[in-house]
């Protein structure tokens, strides 16, 4: 009984926690006035708040294969989610032709 309290209370520390990070991603992509900027925002802490709450099911729901299937899902995310804000960034750079007025480009 009391080791499911436990388990139940981590669980909702790690949920609350990727909540946390997410609100704070969303007020920073607000609060950000440049594409590339919002978009470091958005990578960095939405990998991180996915984590942290798939971290929470995986306690909420047990060491199963449930569990499994949340963990492979956190593997893809690390995977996926910076490639992604990697290539929406390099096609803003590639595009936009102002870019030089808002920071500095190094071209290799």
């Amino acid at each position: 009984m009391i080791v499911a309290w436990i388990r139940l209370i981590a669980a909702a520390v790690f949920i609350l926690a990727g909540l946390v990070i997410i609100c704070i991603a969303l007020f920073g992509v607000f609060r950000f006035n440049y594409i590339l900027n919002r978009m470091h925002i958005a990578a960095a802490c939405d990998t991180l708040g996915i984590l942290l709450l798939l971290i929470g099911l995986i306690i909420l729901t047990g060491f199963t294969i449930m569990g499994l299937k949340l963990f492979l899902i956190i593997g893809f995310m690390w995977l996926a989610n910076p490639v992604c804000s990697h290539l929406i960034c390099k096609v803003e750079v590639t595009t936009n032709e102002r870019i030089d007025e808002e920071c500095e480009v190094i071209n290799s």
